[in-house]
């Protein structure tokens, strides 16, 4: 068990990450409940098949928001505590790329705070996913701000299309 104030609950990095060392994160003597989210790589995405994920992000603004993340989490959830540590990186199928725990007295408020971390992570942070498969690599949720869906050509800019939008 550690002592809240002195350990740092959220992360971003590139070596692949351990539960136990995130449960440890929010693991403390009036927690009555401990519920940890695995974020994973998987084989298909949309019907397209994956190879791999590269995860890219702005590390220091990643964790800052993590952070405040985290914070407005524990102040919504009364003696919940709350980890987050995700992954940057060549991530292979089945690899753990992010990883949200949290405790709380009572197993409600522990789903409901690990939820509401990655919920908002994904939400709000600077992290950045391109998928690897057999059409090439592409970045997810990335359209080039330069072009609209009505623009007339066949560049598709690196982010899947979908071939029944004009």
């Amino acid at each position: 068990m550690t002592d809240a104030s002195s350990v740092r609950r959220v992360e971003v990095r590139k070596d692949p990450l351990s539960i136990d060392a995130a449960v440890a994160l929010v693991a403390h003597g009036g927690a009555g409940a401990i519920a940890v989210f695995l974020g994973t790589v998987r084989d298909v995405n949309e019907g397209k098949a994956v190879t791999q994920l590269e995860y890219e992000a702005y590390s220091s603004m990643a964790c800052a928001e993590m952070d405040r993340i985290r914070l407005e989490i524990e102040s919504e959830i009364t003696d919940a505590r709350v980890a987050a540590i995700h992954r940057i990186g060549s991530l292979a199928v089945g690899e753990v790329s992010v990883i949200c725990v949290a405790s709380a007295p009572h197993r409600g408020d522990a789903f409901r705070a690990c939820r509401l971390m990655i919920d908002r992570l994904k939400e709000r942070v600077p992290i950045w996913k391109r998928e690897h498969g057999p059409d090439g690599p592409y970045w997810v949720g990335w359209e080039d701000a330069r072009c609209v869906r009505e623009h007339d050509h066949d560049e598709d800019h690196g982010s899947p299309r979908d071939p029944s939008s004009p």
